[in-house]
């Protein structure tokens, strides 16, 4: 099991105004599982992928990481745990732009205190993974938004971590390059990579193989996506389609 979580609470407080943003939330999800989390604006979603990432900690209950209890870490023991156990992928791509696509991806290697050498082989071998061998050298704004977030990818799997955490990654992409990152994000759960993605696009949570529908703070919905839609197949019809 990855992820355990029991009866999890989380409560916002602004001044006497107390806001129950996550209720009595009950999720296991297993290795090499693809599971997008859905909602509208205030569902809790959002805070559910934060108490996920170990952004930010639950006002009750219990959540369990690899085999870790998450609820009793302090700060500094959070932070570890983020770099050891967890890969973002943000809508934003969240890349340095005066630097390589090799060299974001050394990125997470230098705080795990990782040498150069190492670091260099790891990272080059990320980008093949992705498909971008042949763009390790090039700097972000050389790049197209799908290209950047396959770079933002490798760099989340670097320290194969326990779980990716994605963030509405498609978000900023056309629907050509968004089908090409969910083709990525389907070929690394094959190969046993465990991905969590938060979306609002019905058709991109189409592509994984669970749903969790969040509203009100409360899971509305576990759903098994019988016949998850193939990426590299769409993106062969969009490929004959303009022939």
């Amino acid at each position: 099991m990855i992820i355990s979580m029991k009866n999890l609470g989380k409560i916002y407080k602004n001044g006497q105004i107390e806001v129950e943003a996550l209720k009595h939330a009950n999720i296991d999800i297993e290795k090499e599982e693809f599971v997008a989390i859905m909602g509208p604006s205030g569902s809790g979603k959002s805070t559910m992928m934060n108490i996920i990432g170990c952004l930010d900690k639950s006002t009750s209950g219990e959540y369990w990481l690899d085999g870790i209890n998450i609820s009793t870490l302090n700060e500094v023991e959070l932070a570890r745990i983020r770099n050891l156990k967890i890969g973002f992928v943000f809508q934003s791509f969240n890349l340095l732009p005066r630097i390589t696509a090799l060299q974001n991806v050394e990125l997470p290697m230098i705080y795990a205190g990782i040498g150069s050498k190492e670091r260099r082989k790891k990272a080059s071998s990320a980008l093949e993974r992705v498909g971008l061998e042949e763009r390790m050298h090039h700097k972000p704004n050389e790049m197209s938004g799908g290209q950047k977030q396959r770079v933002a990818i490798a760099r989340a799997l670097v320290n194969s971590p326990a779980l990716i955490l994605a963030d509405e990654p498609t978000g900023n992409l056309d629907s050509t390059s968004s089908e090409e990152i969910m083709s990525v994000f389907q070929d690394l759960n094959r190969e046993g990579v465990t991905i969590v993605l938060v979306t609002h696009e019905p058709d991109i949570a189409e592509h994984t193989k669970r749903v969790l529908r969040f509203r009100d703070g409360i899971i509305r919905a576990d759903e098994t996506v019988k016949n998850p839609v193939d990426a590299r197949e769409v993106l062969k019809n969009y490929s004959m389609m303009e022939e």
